[in-house]
C-alpha cells in the first residue's frame, strides 16, 4: 500500500527487518550446508536429529522422542517409518504399557554414529564458524526459543 505520493506506507513491514525471516532464511540455510554430509550417511536432516536423540539417550519412548525435537507424533511417526525402513532403529511396544512405544539403535545405527561424528565439524567448515562463535550463537538462540515459548503460553 502506498499512499499519494507513491511512496511506501510508513507501518509497511519490510521482509529483511524481520527476526522470524532472518530465523527462517538461517534455517535454511544450515540445512543444506548440512545436506550433501547427511548424504553420504543416507539421512535427511530431521532424520539426523532422531538419530541425535537416539545416540545421546539409548532406548526411548516416542512420546519422549517428540517431546526432545519439540515436534509432535504425526511429524515423528513417519520419520521413525522411514529409519525403520532403512535398518538404523528399530520399534516395539512397552511390556509395562501397550500404549508406549520404544525407540532404539539398532547394531546399524549404532555404526551409523560413528560416521556421523565428522557432521558437527563439517558445519564449522562450511560455515567458517569457529567453535566459540557457535556457542554464543546457540545460547542465544536458546534464549530466544525459551521466551518465544513463554510469550505463546501466555497468549494461549
Amino acid at each position: 500500500m502506498t499512499n499519494e505520493d507513491h511512496t511506501p506506507a510508513a507501518a509497511a513491514p519490510l521482509l529483511d527487518d524481520q527476526l522470524c525471516f532472518a530465523l527462517y532464511a538461517a534455517q535454511r540455510a544450515v540445512t543444506a550446508a548440512y545436506r550433501p554430509v547427511l548424504e553420504e550417511l543416507g539421512l535427511t536432516y530431521p532424520q539426523y536429529l532422531v538419530m541425535l536423540v537416539l545416540w545421546e539417550r539409548g532406548e526411548t519412548t516416542v512420546k519422549e522422542l517428540g517431546a526432545a525435537l519439540r515436534l509432535d507424533y504425526g511429524t515423528v511417526s513417519p520419520l521413525l517409518k522411514r529409519l525403520e525402513s532403512a535398518g538404523v532403529v528399530r520399534r516395539e511396544r512397552a511390556a509395562h504399557d501397550e500404549r508406549s512405544v520404544l525407540v532404539a539403535c539398532t547394531g546399524r545405527g549404532e555404526e551409523l554414529r560413528e560416521r556421523a561424528a565428522c557432521v558437527p565439524g563439517a558445519l564449522l567448515t562450511a560455515t567458517g564458524l569457529d567453535t566459540e562463535e557457535v556457542a554464543r550463537l546457540r545460547e542465544e538462540l536458546w534464549r530466544l526459543a525459551e521466551r518465544a515459548h513463554e510469550a505463546a503460553e501466555r497468549s494461549a
